[in-house]
């Protein structure tokens, strides 16, 4: 007899999308919502609790057939998401010069409002902005860099944001200087010394990730920060994995810069992210886009990209209140839950590797996991080819492996099916071919 999670657990597809669609509409989530607010107990308690994450996944319209362990790239939002976008870009396309630019578009400051207090700043602190790298970029090509100046980060941040700096060097002169961290890196002091030691008379910026994007590593950002501002050295904060995926507000960053996507683990629609500047660093910045002068002291001049979408922004506001009833820390707690299951039954095995801390402090639901002989790019292939399972390849001049990333929606009968197939490539290698 099949119990509730593994009836959820085996819907297909595409007539469960179908189904989970056509019932779970607006009107849904206030129940969904009182639902998850009777479980009683603490974060970790929840975290496995079968019952509580059965009523999360019924929210998504995710494909059955298919294992999806990149969350970590985008995310699928739920339906109550979908829905919103859909009803405020039906309403857009009634008169758009009217419904969305002078009706949906001001509504855009509610949605600023309510990311702020999620983070914990001043709503004037929050710009509204497509991705991670987008704010990411408007930061790094918003300050004033002379030739031989340097930018400091390590061998381990994202590739564009590399390669922004790298443009930078090539069109202005600038040097970019990297270093590698400890895999895993498990002393916060070692991080913070790894930094301040490859600091130079010459260093002017510097970038750092809160969560590395290629192995799960959490950062301590506050020590960082506070060594750098004390030598009158800028940090920008790469949160794109971070935000909503564990909890934390701004008062533990002590940031002055942190750009963030809000499709990855928010859950909101795809394209959407937020910037945060401190308020007194905002005039000093230069937007990536032209701004009026009259924006000089706003957060706003880092959004003038022109005629956008307001509807993906306005659903942002459903995919808080989604995240907030689950509980940021219950969230976290499960994603944590979700690494341990995986990744405790493959290191029974001598040739599995994790390239990710398995203390709490340093990892959440990102993790990379490798087997050694194996190459990770057929490997990857493999797992998509023989068992729909989609996972990310990951080559690195110092590691190499599978980055694996569930989320709230994946189930534990899909982390078996995942598992039992990696134990299957132990036993007998890939197929040939």
């Amino acid at each position: 007899m099949y119990t509730r999670r593994q009836f959820f657990g085996a819907l297909g597809r595409p007539a469960a999308a179908t189904m989970v669609a056509a019932t779970f509409q607006p009107a849904a989530l206030p129940r969904l919502l009182d639902v998850l607010a009777g479980y009683a107990g603490p974060p970790e308690e929840i975290a496995r609790d079968e019952d509580f994450w059965a009523e999360v996944q019924q929210a998504f319209t995710v494909d059955r057939s298919l294992i999806n362990l990149n969350n970590g790239g985008v995310s699928p939002a739920p339906a109550i998401v979908q829905e919103a976008m859909k009803r405020h870009l039906d309403y857009s396309n009634e008169a758009p010069v009217y419904t969305m630019w002078r009706i949906l578009e001001p509504q855009r400051e509610g949605v600023r409002q309510r990311l702020a207090r999620a983070f914990g700043c001043d709503a004037e602190e929050i710009a509204l902005t497509r991705n991670a790298s987008e704010g990411l970029q408007i930061c790094q090509l918003g300050f004033d860099l002379k030739p031989g100046d340097e930018v400091l980060t390590t061998t381990h941040d994202y590739p564009r944001m590399i390669t922004t700096f790298r443009q930078r060097a090539r069109r202005e002169g600038i040097r970019l200087v990297q270093f590698p961290l400890p895999i895993p890196a498990e002393d916060p002091d070692e991080v913070v010394r790894l930094f301040e030691e490859h600091i130079t008379p010459r260093t002017r910026l510097i970038l750092m990730c809160h969560i590395v994007n290629i192995t799960g590593q959490i950062l301590p950002v506050k020590p960082v920060v506070q060594m750098a501002r004390a030598k009158g050295i800028p940090v920008i904060v790469d949160g794109a994995h971070a935000f909503a995926h564990f909890d934390f507000t701004h008062a533990d960053l002590d940031c002055d810069y942190y750009a963030t996507s809000l499709h990855k683990w928010l859950f909101a629609p795809h394209g959407t992210g937020m910037l945060y500047v401190r308020r007194d660093k905002i005039r000093d910045l230069w937007p990536m886009t032209p701004a009026p002068d009259t924006l000089d002291d706003d957060i706003r001049k880092f959004e003038e990209i022109g005629t956008h979408p307001a509807a993906n922004y306005l659903a942002v506001a459903e995919a808080l209140t989604f995240h907030q009833g689950i509980g940021s820390r219950r969230k976290e707690a499960r994603l944590r839950y979700l690494t341990d299951y995986w990744a405790e039954r493959l290191l029974a095995h001598d040739r599995v590797r994790l390239h990710t801390s398995r203390k709490p402090a340093f990892y959440c639901g990102i993790a990379t996991v490798q087997i050694e002989g194996i190459d990770p790019v057929r490997l990857g292939e493999y797992l998509w080819e023989r068992h729909r399972i989609i996972v990310t390849p990951i080559q690195h001049p110092e590691f190499e492996g599978l980055r694996i990333t569930p989320s709230v929606y994946t189930t534990l009968e899909e982390l078996d099916r995942f598992v039992e197939a990696m134990e299957h490539v132990l036993r007998h290698g890939l197929p040939e071919g």
